[in-house]
């Protein structure tokens, strides 16, 4: 006798909307990245661009309708011109709607006029701006390869070119050692007018130059107190700036959220090529081998380039379910047994219950992982 399907096979044959591509090349190692990258003086254009075009050919893309592409890192904008190349690529081989998001990651130093007309014409609207800080001290710190003066110039080149949606990075929470004015950070950030603004608070990695400086006594991680007053800081000052605080590290201006990003958080497919590339196919997620070489050498021979595949359980998709809901203001639909359990952070300021909603507040934020625990073993039971 025929069923109906599942819900979770009818998502493994819906359309894939989605697509991360992995350029791994950056002119060095910042200090906090655990990454993988390929640092490169010089970066193999054609080479890189033959071995996404050899992957892409091992993928069924005829169900590749896509509505986002996102061109991350390592350092996206170190190929130039090669992004158009990257893109041709995609488009002979799926559909990308009209209107569809295409982001690339960008350096400051990397972003001139000839570069950005050219992702212009490839079709790219959105650029993540790394600018991290606007402190030389700090850049210098982070081992960035740009200055202070290239984050504005670089704002400025991207519109000019035509590319009205500009997100910038920035980095929080560093060591009490490292002299850094984070309210005159955010300031600066302001004023260049972006349309988003991302987040990060910084985590001392063991296999980074900064794990090797924290081995070795010099540099102590951010206290808990200080990640907290940094997080609160830009959440009131972008909050009053106009900005929506719509996931954990992410703010946008109304309708700006970053719809390739938000895939992610609301659990749809996607797909993904490059080096350590990870992809979900509504069943399984799977992952690419890391290193650039590895997966050139395999491709080159013809080789599968997955490293392994992991098939979501009950339990993977309840921790899951929980997780990502609490991680933007859409909130997680919750359970009566959620509920009761919310219930006592309602007072506590750390989260709202709306119409059996449960959404984190911006101290909750703070507490995401703990209230998601606390959450799954509720639905678990």
């Amino acid at each position: 006798m025929l069923g109906r399907r599942s819900d979770r096979a009818k998502m493994s044959l819906d359309p894939v909307r989605h697509l991360y591509i992995h350029v791994p090349f950056c002119a060095r190692r910042c200090s906090y990245c655990d990454f993988s990258i390929a640092v490169r003086s010089s970066v193999p254009v054609a080479t890189y661009v033959e071995s996404i075009a050899r992957e892409i050919a091992q993928h069924d893309t005829q169900r590749w309708d896509l509505d986002t592409v996102y061109l991350g890192g390592g350092t996206p904008s170190r190929l130039g011109a090669g992004v158009a190349a990257v893109v041709k690529i995609v488009r002979e081989n799926a559909s990308i709607a009209a209107g569809a998001e295409l982001t690339i990651e960008a350096n400051p130093d990397d972003v001139t006029p000839a570069n950005a007309a050219s992702w212009v014409d490839a079709g790219v609207n959105r650029v993540s701006l790394g600018a991290q800080s606007f402190d030389p001290s700090v850049l210098e710190w982070m081992h960035r390869t740009h200055s202070v003066e290239q984050i504005a110039t670089a704002v400025g080149t991207l519109r000019a070119a035509g590319i009205t949606n500009v997100s910038l990075d920035l980095i929080f929470a560093l060591p009490e050692s490292v002299p850094r004015d984070w309210g005159a950070d955010l300031e600066r950030a302001l004023e260049l007018e972006p349309d988003h603004v991302s987040l990060y608070g910084l985590t001392i990695e063991p296999h980074t130059p900064l794990g090797r400086w924290r081995a070795q006594g010099q540099v102590v991680e951010a206290s808990e107190e200080r990640y907290e007053a940094d997080f609160m800081m830009a959440h009131e000052r972008l909050r009053a700036a106009g900005f929506e605080h719509y996931e954990v590290s992410n703010f946008g201006r109304p309708g700006r959220r970053s719809r390739h990003n938000s895939s992610y958080w609301t659990g749809e497919p996607y797909a993904a090529l490059g080096p350590s590339a990870h992809s979900f196919d509504g069943d399984a997620r799977s992952w690419n081998v890391a290193a650039y070489a590895d997966w050139e050498r395999r491709l080159r021979a013809g080789e599968s380039v997955v490293a392994e595949r992991e098939l979501l359980t009950r339990e993977n998709r309840l921790s899951e379910r929980v997780y990502l809901g609490l991680r933007t203001i859409d909130g997680l639909l919750a359970t009566d047994a959620e509920i009761d359990v919310a219930r006592p952070w309602v007072e506590a300021g750390w989260v709202e219950i709306t119409n059996r909603t449960i959404v984190l507040t911006a101290t909750g934020f703070l507490r995401l992982d703990a209230i998601a625990a606390s959450l799954t073993l509720a639905g678990s039971r």
